[in-house]
């Protein structure tokens, strides 16, 4: 058996404010039962509590209205579930982003990290290479879909990579926030299919662990190289000696990181 009630008491039946309960109504999310056509009263069924209650945990998981609108408009209880799962997949993903960032913000009241800086001459490369443009948000997916490609390619060419894959940034890139990157598998010379990457002398230094913390590592050898030597033009190169391709612990990844210097 269930019961009409007024709002006010619906308001302390389901913990949604009056205020609130009539911003659901407005979007579309809770429609009372009657609405009294001269007064213009909302009343609600003691049957929709269960519905209101699920409306509040999924608000409070901040699921957009439309979304929480087609949970509580679901045909069935499929329907309703993949969009509840879409919804907590998005979310975990965002609790390991904000785990990460954490992590990275006490590094910062740390001690300044100390840097060993070697300069390095890089011969020409063949490499398979693929170039795209790309911006900071999106560079990390971009690499997770082209270097599977690389590397498969490398296997279909019949040879073997003959050092770790990389990637070079362009200066649009920082300076933009989108630019030119480049990603690339070194294999033999002459390889049917390879083109050559242009050599250089670089200050080279170490990132160890995850991405997120990369611009400490860039700031320091950059001011490194602005305070002891002149720098090039030329694109940043990154050469991922131990990355996502050789292990799923972003704390054991190992970058050289390699600012472009001008020539002596």
């Amino acid at each position: 058996m269930t019961a009409l009630v007024p709002i006010g008491e619906f308001a302390r039946l389901s913990h949604l404010s009056v205020k609130t309960l009539r911003y659901y109504h407005e979007v579309g999310l809770l429609d009372p039962a009657t609405i009294d056509d001269r007064s213009g009263y909302r009343r609600y069924s003691t049957a929709q509590v269960e519905s209101a209650h699920l409306i509040r945990r999924l608000r409070d998981l901040d699921m957009p209205v439309a979304e929480v609108r087609a949970v509580v408009t679901a045909a069935d209880d499929e329907t309703r579930n993949a969009a509840l799962r879409a919804h907590l997949e998005r979310m975990e993903s965002e609790l390991v982003r904000t785990q990460q960032v954490v992590a990275s913000l006490r590094s910062l009241l740390g001690p300044a990290r100390s840097l060993a800086v070697e300069y390095r001459t890089i011969d020409p490369l063949w490499v398979f290479a693929e170039r795209g443009w790309t911006g900071h948000a999106d560079v990390g997916q971009w690499c997770g879909e082209v270097f599977p490609q690389l590397y498969g390619a490398v296997e279909a060419a019949g040879v073997e990579p003959v050092g770790p894959g990389g990637a070079t940034y362009s200066n649009d890139f920082f300076e933009l926030d989108e630019g030119e990157t480049v990603a690339f598998v070194p294999v033999p010379a002459g390889t049917v299919g390879a083109v050559a990457l242009a050599g250089g002398r670089f200050a080279v230094t170490v990132h160890a662990g995850p991405f997120e913390e990369f611009d400490r590592t860039y700031g320091a050898l950059g001011s490194y190289v602005a305070e002891n030597d002149t720098a090039a033009t030329d694109p940043i190169r990154e050469i991922y000696v131990v990355g996502p391709n050789h292990t799923t612990d972003p704390h054991a990844w190992r970058t050289d990181l390699c600012w472009p210097l001008a020539a002596h």
